[in-house]
Order: C-alpha cells, then sequence, then structure tokens
C-alpha cells in the first residue's frame, strides 16, 4: 500500500455568524495514498472547497489535522505553510489565477522564481508545447481564451514537480470543447509526473475519470469509494 501524502484526522472547520457558529466541516477523516487521483463531489454549500483550501494549507481547521507528506500543517506558521506549499504542491483554479502584466511563458515560471534557485527555462516551453501552447509563449492572458489560460495554468502547476496538485473546479468556466482537451491534458500530464491528484468538482464526468471519489454532503462525507 502507497504511502498517504496526504491525512485528514477528525477535520472540523466553523465559522462565526449573528446566528451563532456555522459548521461548514464537521469530523472529516480520510488519507489519500501517494500517486493516487482523488475527485471530492458534492452539491454546492456541502464543503468542497474548504477541504481543498485546508488540505492545501490555506486555511486552518477549527479542530482536527491535516498531516501532508508528513508535515502537521496545524504545527506550521504562516511562512512555513507557504514554503511547504511551494515545495509540495501544485494549484489549479476555476479562474485561472495568472498573472495579467506576465506573459504565457513567464506565468508559467512564476512557481520556480517563488522557489529559488536554478530556473530551467527549457522545462517551461516543453510544458507550454505539451498543452498545445508553444506558438503563444509571448501573449499575454488578455491575448488568449479561457482554454488557453486554463493550459498555461496545468503548465504552470507542473513546472515545479509537485507531489500534489489540488485543481478546484478546473473545467468549470469552459466550454463543451476546452472542458475535454483541460480533462485530457490534466490527466495525461499527470500520468507522466506521477502526481497525486486532488479535484474539486460538479461534474460527474471528470469526477468519473479519477480512481476514488470522495463524496461530500452538508460538511460530511457520505461515501468514499474506489474504481
Amino acid at each position: 500500500m502507497p504511502t498517504a501524502i496526504l491525512e485528514a484526522a477528525s477535520l472540523t472547520r466553523t465559522h462565526p455568524t449573528a446566528a451563532g457558529p456555522l459548521t461548514v466541516l464537521d469530523n472529516v477523516t480520510f488519507s489519500i495514498p501517494e500517486g493516487q487521483t482523488c475527485a471530492i463531489t458534492g452539491p454546492s454549500g456541502s464543503g468542497k472547497t474548504t477541504l481543498l483550501g485546508l488540505c492545501a494549507g490555506l486555511d486552518l481547521p477549527s479542530a482536527g489535522f491535516i498531516r501532508l507528506a508528513g508535515h502537521d500543517i496545524g504545527a506550521l506558521d504562516e511562512d512555513a505553510r507557504a514554503r511547504l506549499r511551494n515545495d509540495l504542491i501544485g494549484f489549479v483554479f476555476q479562474n485561472f489565477q495568472l498573472l495579467p502584466a506576465l506573459t504565457a511563458f513567464e506565468n508559467v515560471l512564476v512557481p520556480l522564481e517563488l522557489r529559488g534557485g536554478k530556473i530551467e527555462r527549457s522545462h517551461a516551453r516543453s510544458l507550454l508545447e505539451k498543452v498545445g501552447l508553444g506558438h503563444r509563449l509571448d501573449h499575454f492572458p488578455i491575448q488568449l481564451s479561457g482554454g488557453e489560460q486554463q493550459r498555461v495554468a496545468l503548465a504552470r502547476a507542473f513546472i515545479h514537480a509537485p507531489r500534489i496538485l489540488f485543481a478546484d473546479e478546473p473545467t468549470g468556466n469552459l466550454d463543451a470543447d476546452s472542458r475535454a482537451m483541460v480533462e485530457d491534458m490534466l490527466f495525461a500530464l499527470n500520468r507522466e509526473a506521477g502526481t497525486t491528484l486532488v479535484i474539486v468538482t460538479h461534474d460527474a464526468g471528470l469526477a468519473g475519470r479519477a480512481s476514488r471519489e470522495i463524496q461530500l454532503r452538508g460538511g460530511h462525507i457520505t461515501a468514499d469509494k474506489s474504481r
């Protein structure tokens, strides 16, 4: 059995409201082995995006803990969590999150620049060629379609060889053709890199391509099935 790269134990997240505490996640426990592809699904408000943010160390739980590659995220300060993300994690977001003042090529290099050290520019070119954008290196995000922007985001997510990649509704803003292309490229790049992939999605077709699906409803896990 592969070693778990991600472990969540008794994970709870509450938010204060005028009416009292609102529980978004309630006693969620699971682990994800290294190299697995896992979809987290459920209706709006079920806690999917909150769970992803906790797993990536973007937020902290109200109770319970997250262990990522052996590191207890809650025991780290903000700077240490940021370093852990830079070292281990890749991200793909629904709204692409490209930097508008940078070209496609420069956007892909951002994770390497954040880490410091040697920057392999040839690897960035190679990744952009793999996602079909070798001819668009010098284009800015505003000059690219939504599907092209998300393909740049895919190349950026894999540039530093992350051990785990979190994708939050990666095809949610795309038309059908772009959605199919991005899905294919996401899984192809992931197979090649051997990265653990965690996808938050409403898309049953996309979820069905993962080897495992964790279903949430009302902040609870209601199903956890492998394919």
